[in-house]
């Protein structure tokens, strides 16, 4: 059988989207070689159908595939899971045991990302209490190592997870932010925050979100958009709960008690991604578990993980921020202020989802593209205005709350593809078998820009004097990196071509 080069082609899913959606598909150098090169296998979809999942999202044995000889394989006698050569793998598409990994999925990020996704109110509310004595990067020090660790501590968990699955992970990754949700309740000082949320949470946030991204791969291919975008939202509907429920609860039962009924809450949702979080896929033969930086050597591999760094450089500036500066403008009371996070992950609940639906239907790379540029576009075209136009004490708080409820609804619904859709690109790129080893080794670069990203933003407010307007500035310029970045992989892939299916 003729191979073909890593990644996914333009046009794979145009023609034969409703044949895919309907029955396991193969991987993407097989569909791309069976439906482009071969006229006579135009039906393949069809005749596959003879071997499609079961109810429980079992897959067929190899025995089965190569007897039927769906694909014209050259194979002559049943090989073991392992040795299937990577152009036969078969997709599920669907099935009980699929979803129930995109569940178990969501119940891990609604944890990982919802603890991820409530910084800012941690960060408005330590700055006023507990760390009152502590300037803005001292503090934003703290978040900025939790997010580090978040995505660094990949660089192994990808590999292993890709030789051994996911099962000890995640445990690993439950027992790490549990005791880092449960201890927050007893800091009161620096050093306490940093070793508890820092350390403990940003290993746990780790454990789990990259299995949680990774498995999903194992189970969906022409579908893995929307089932990424599926578990994704978790994240996003944490941050819309939480800070709400933290910032009813403090003035009620106290700090402590507060991170504690968030703990139990955890450990509930846990339980779940613990159940359900499962690998499908054989290692590679003669895998290893140690991370392959040679895998840079590839221009669009290399040019998608700087595009991701920028991305993510970006991302968490308003995620950490947006609270701190609507307390700080005045333009409306503490209560509303906390609030502002919600409304920004509520949007980012719809951008995680719709924008994987999406990319499933006009191309990965094409959906991308447009979310950064409206990310791009809507914090040049209303957060830095407002920035700006909050330090004129002339300035009605009206206006400047307007541009700020705009700005979280739109950011939030863009942003939300940052999350879902940057695996799904990355995946693009490799074999699935592959895929663990790529995604953390994307995300170790990745991991480096978030550790330098907030406290160099809470240097930037205090050589701008308190003033918001130059981290503004800073974050839609990232994006506008961002673009170019994703915009060159594209061109790389499709050709300059607009309409190009990629």
């Amino acid at each position: 059988m003729n191979t073909q080069s890593k990644g996914s082609k333009p046009g794979l899913f145009r023609a034969n989207s409703l044949a895919l959606s309907l029955n396991p598909t193969t991987s993407p150098q097989t569909a791309a070689t069976a439906w482009s090169q071969d006229p006579e296998k135009q039906s393949w979809p069809r005749r596959q159908s003879q071997c499609s999942v079961s109810p429980d999202g079992s897959i067929p044995t190899a025995k089965s595939k190569v007897e039927e000889n769906d694909l014209g394989s050259d194979l002559s006698s049943p090989a073991s899971p392992a040795s299937i050569p990577k152009d036969e793998v078969i997709y599920p598409e669907g099935g009980l045991r699929a979803w129930l990994v995109v569940f178990g999925s969501f119940c891990g990020m609604l944890a990982a990302f919802g603890y991820m996704n409530i910084i800012g109110v941690y960060q408005a509310y330590l700055a006023e209490n507990q760390l009152g004595g502590f300037d803005e990067q001292a503090i934003g020090w703290i978040f900025s190592v939790y997010v580090f660790l978040a995505f660094f501590c990949g660089v192994q968990i990808g590999p292993v997870f890709d030789a051994h699955g996911p099962r000890w992970i995640v445990a690993a990754g439950t027992v790490f932010l549990l005791l880092s949700v449960f201890l927050m309740g007893e800091c009161t000082k620096y050093w306490h925050f940093m070793i508890v949320f820092g350390i403990l949470g940003g290993i746990g946030t780790s454990l789990i979100f990259t299995p949680a991204v990774s498995s999903i791969g194992h189970w969906f291919f022409a579908k893995r958009g929307t089932a990424t975008g599926i578990a994704a939202v978790g994240g996003s509907f944490g941050g819309v709960i939480f800070p709400l429920m933290l910032q009813n609860l403090f003035p009620k039962i106290g700090w402590a008690w507060s991170n504690r009924i968030l703990a139990f809450i955890f450990a509930g949702l846990l339980i779940f991604a613990n159940l359900f979080i499962r690998s499908r896929l054989p290692p590679r033969p003669g895998g290893s578990v140690l991370p392959d930086f040679k895998i840079f050597m590839d221009p669009s591999f290399l040019l998608c993980t700087v595009g991701t760094f920028f991305l993510e450089y970006g991302l968490f500036v308003p995620i950490t921020y947006l609270v701190s500066y609507t307390l700080h403008s005045g333009a409306s009371n503490p209560t509303f202020a906390y609030q502002i996070i919600a409304i920004f992950n509520a949007g980012s609940c719809i951008g995680r989802w719709i924008p994987g639906y999406m990319a499933d239907m006009m191309g990965r790379y094409n959906t991308m593209l447009l979310t950064v540029a409206l990310c791009m576009i809507s914090t040049l075209g209303l957060w830095v205005p407002a920035t700006v136009l909050s330090e004129n004490a002339e300035t009605p708080s009206s206006t400047i709350l307007g541009l700020l409820i705009c700005y979280c609804v739109l950011m939030g619904f863009a942003s939300g593809s940052n999350i879902s859709l940057t695996p799904v690109c990355v995946g693009m790129l490799c074999d699935t078998e592959e895929y663990g080893r790529y995604y953390a080794t994307c995300y170790t670069i990745v991991s480096f820009g978030t550790l330098t990203g907030i406290p160099i933003c809470g240097a930037i407010i205090q050589a701008s004097g308190g003033a918001y307007w130059g981290v503004a500035l800073w974050t839609g310029i990232c994006y506008v990196l961002a673009f170019g970045c994703f915009a060159a992989v594209r061109v790389i892939k499709a050709g300059w071509k607009l309409t190009a299916f990629y």
